[in-house]
């Protein structure tokens, strides 16, 4: 018998490491030249320009975004979704994503699946300003039903010693800026996947909340990057905090970074409720509270500033990109959650 025999085959893992090479050597920056091969990668962080730096890393996933992904055969857009899903993170702390590592995980290994995923990484290292300097693939027969697989991602940053920011310092009457999210990004697949069941809505289907898609295309709208622009507003100063909207939606995150006896009231009125959200309440039959603590709804990433300083700070975001609205304050309190009026607007 032979390993190819149980189930894996080394040549596939080889011509698909042959294929990603050109992938990520696209990603190059300063301090990473990129190549794949060794059993370990460097970085080089003088020469990246780092003095005195603190490292940061994020580690996460894409969760049962994949199931759609696998379904519609559509992989490159979870790719981003992977690297955008960390490097999000490290930019809340004010920290500047330097290099990324994926684990990709299948049954059986399909050379041109997995090249597809790697360009997608690739294509979310290039937007986030990081390089991808390697990573694990791992065929499993037997872990995985066929066609079926897992990703996970790692990424580091840095930020000069004293430059990074936690939210120690937001205070009473702050405001808070929220910048728009691409759709439903990461979180909450597996509610979504029962509202497609409920709704009879194939993934091939005509999409209803995005004329001109299909509904799988459009519901795999890859998760926005907020780093370039992110950075941009830490580096005037002026941003105190910043908070990725993931898991827990509206009510979790941005409590994540603020101090005892703060609280944000969130004003839901303040911003549409977008089509594919309005869709899925609907379609499902969710509760505007439920719909907050479960999708971005709208608002990928909060922005926390002084109030004297929300209209520079929203204009900068604008020129980066960004579509901005104030959505909120900082108020006293201690509440665990955030505070989120106005839901009701959103049943109308």
């Amino acid at each position: 018998m032979t390993y190819k025999d149980a189930g894996v085959d080394i040549d596939a893992g080889t011509a698909l490491v042959e294929a990603i090479k050109p992938l990520a050597k696209a990603t190059r920056r300063a301090g990473a030249d990129a190549g794949l091969g060794g059993f370990g990668a460097l970085f080089d962080l003088k020469a990246a320009g780092f003095k005195d730096p603190i490292l940061v890393a994020a580690t996460d996933g894409v969760g049962t975004k994949l199931k759609l992904a696998i379904d519609a055969d559509l992989h490159d857009y979870v790719g981003i979704d992977l690297v955008a899903m960390s490097v999000n993170d490290l930019v809340v702390q004010g920290a500047e994503p330097l290099f990324f590592l994926d684990y990709f995980a299948t049954g059986r290994l399909d050379v041109a699946q997995g090249k597809a995923l790697v360009a997608g990484i690739a294509e979310g290292c290039k937007q986030a300003g990081c390089a991808l300097i390697g990573g694990e693939t791992a065929e499993m027969p037997g872990m995985y039903a066929k066609g079926d697989y897992d990703l996970a991602g790692f990424a580091v940053g840095a930020a000069e010693r004293g430059t990074l920011i936690d939210g120690a310092t937001v205070a009473e009457g702050d405001v808070i800026l929220g910048l728009a999210s691409h759709g439903v990004h990461s979180n909450g697949f597996s509610l979504v996947r029962r509202i497609l069941g409920k709704a009879g809505l194939k993934l091939s289907d005509p999409a209803p909340f995005a004329p001109g898609k299909r509904a799988g295309d459009a519901l795999l709208t890859p998760t926005r990057i907020y780093v370039k622009s992110c950075l941009a507003g830490v580096r005037t100063g002026k941003v105190k905090a910043l908070a990725h909207i993931t898991g827990g939606g509206l009510f979790e995150n941005v409590p994540r970074v603020l101090p005892k006896g703060l609280v944000a009231e969130i004003d839901a009125a303040s911003w549409t409720l977008p089509p594919v959200f309005a869709w899925l309440k609907r379609a499902g039959g969710v509760a505007a509270g439920e719909m907050a603590r479960t999708f971005n709804c709208g608002i990928g990433m909060m922005a926390i500033c002084k109030p004297e300083d929300a209209d520079a700070l929203s204009a900068l975001f604008a020129q980066e990109g960004e579509q901005v609205t104030r959505v909120g304050r900082i108020v006293t309190g201690d509440d665990i959650h955030a505070r989120v009026l106005n839901l009701n607007a959103w049943d109308a």
